[in-house]
């Protein structure tokens, strides 16, 4: 059974709190060491950076509304060769969903990382949280200040990202600790959860009885809000999809670049067919098509690479959305990703990201499955 609580915020400085909280995991001896955004020296980018020293973390900020990096890929690269020490790896829900996904997937090894989960009120892409944060002094602090129950983070002229407009799951489920701000008065208490095995870290870090009024109404005015968001967005794609020519139009701009799946945490294949010599063509072979059709698009195999995309991972698919951040002709891989892993993950009663225990539809065979044929 958890053990729930809330931890007083001291003299209105959330930040403080928090970066006291990680603090004391390692000068406590929880953790040695502790991946969490830090604020870049100009103020205008948050970075994962792996922390050892507790002064270091003076600009460490868990609540800040951008992404430059999905985090599950860091875990990946801190844990894949199974380290002797421990981390405490923070992480926004859909950086822990991916890392549930990447676990299964044997990229993860969790045995010596203490996993802390944060409320997501949603992120703005890297070059909009730039000129935010040049422009507002303690950006993150007005932007709780101002949360909308139906819209999360907003700012004037500027939109959260696709992926953060849309999603559903912007509260951790799973994780070792969660960090609670939604629907809290920030200045005065955050919520927190721990996992059975880890309540006896509630005294150390001086958790206090009691639990967040309203949090349970305002996650649900945020979830409805954001569900009919991407209803509308996935109704829209499915039209556009009826045919052949929709489909083609919406990967028209792609220049196979790669971006999407660099920046992917569930694209984590070390050799990907797409990055070797196969489908670079001698010469002649490109004159030889256009003469055969006509025309030949350059570069070729564009909409091979996106639909082999789509097959190797859309079952895993968290819809963090880094593929469109990471795609530079504005692609909208989001919802593309998003609606055809809804049907996918549906077929097999599978949600990517929901649980540890759940197995991965690819990976086990069951006699009942996919038996109904549509003639």
């Amino acid at each position: 059974m958890p053990t729930r609580g809330t931890i007083p915020v001291a003299q209105g400085d959330l930040l403080g709190t928090l970066r006291r909280l990680l603090s004391l995991l390692l000068e406590q001896n929880v953790v040695d060491a502790v991946l969490v955004p830090v604020a870049t020296p100009d103020g205008r980018n948050l970075v994962p950076t792996l922390v050892r020293d507790p002064e270091r973390l003076v600009a460490a900020d868990p609540v800040a509304p951008v992404m430059p990096i999905q985090s599950a890929r860091v875990v990946s690269q801190l844990t894949f060769t199974e380290p002797t020490q421990r981390i405490a790896a923070v992480l926004k829900a859909c950086e822990w969903r991916a890392t549930v996904e990447l676990t299964k997937l044997r990229q993860v090894n969790l045995d010596r990382v203490l996993t802390i989960g944060v409320d997501c009120y949603g992120t703005f892409g890297v070059l909009d949280y730039g000129a935010m944060a040049a422009e507002t002094p303690d950006l993150t602090m007005r932007l709780l200040e101002e949360v909308h129950p139906t819209e999360g983070f907003r700012w004037p002229n500027r939109e959260l990202r696709t992926a953060c407009r849309i999603c559903e799951h912007f509260v951790p489920q799973g994780v070792d600790v969660r960090l609670e701000w939604i629907g809290a008065d920030v200045r005065e208490a955050i919520g927190i959860e721990l996992q059975e095995k880890h309540a006896a870290l509630a005294e150390r870090l001086g958790v206090q009885e009691g639990d967040l009024l309203g949090r349970e109404e305002a996650i649900a005015r945020l979830r409805e809000a954001r569900l009919e968001r991407r209803d509308q967005a996935f109704a829209a794609f499915r039209q556009q999809v009826r045919t052949r020519e929709g489909l083609l139009s919406l990967f028209s701009a792609c220049l196979r670049c790669h971006n999407c799946t660099v920046t992917c945490p569930i694209c984590y294949c070390r050799e990907c067919i797409f990055r070797t010599p196969t489908f670079d063509h001698a010469s002649e072979q490109y004159l030889k098509w256009a003469g055969r059709r006509g025309a030949v698009r350059m570069p070729t195999d564009t909409l091979l690479f996106q639909i082999t995309r789509l097959n190797h991972m859309v079952a895993s698919c968290v819809g963090c959305g880094v593929c469109e951040d990471g795609c530079p002709n504005d692609i909208p891989l989001t919802v593309i990703f998003r609606a055809i892993g809804q049907e996918v993950q549906a077929l097999f009663h599978y949600e990517a990201g929901r649980s540890l225990e759940e197995e991965l539809p690819l990976a086990v065979f069951r006699e009942d499955e996919l038996h109904v044929v549509e003639r």
